[in-house]
């Protein structure tokens, strides 16, 4: 049976935005990983690893994993706290 896991991905070190951390990501996992002898790199025989689907919502994102008898987990994101704070803030001793 497949398994995969349903997440927000969260934003690379190239972002500085938080404009495409509102898609959910359905990401199957990986099985029968193996490191290839000849040049030491990570190889596998399962071609589902290469697939990763978006969804708008997560509960599309489950549906869809239900219709197709996906083993699936969902990854809950991390709430961040933003704090506002002015320029002068960096200057002044706390």
């Amino acid at each position: 049976m497949k398994k995969a896991k349903i997440y927000i991905p969260t934003k690379t070190a190239m972002q500085s935005g938080r404009g495409k951390q509102k898609k959910w990501v359905l990401e199957f996992e990986t099985k029968d990983t193996k490191i290839n002898p000849l040049m030491g790199w990570e190889s596998s025989t399962d071609t589902l690893e290469e697939v990763i689907l978006r969804f708008s919502t997560q509960e599309q994102a489950v549906e869809y994993a239900k219709k197709n008898s996906i083993l699936y987990k969902i990854i809950e994101p991390k709430k961040e706290k933003f704090v506002i704070k002015s320029y002068a803030d960096n200057f002044l001793k706390n």
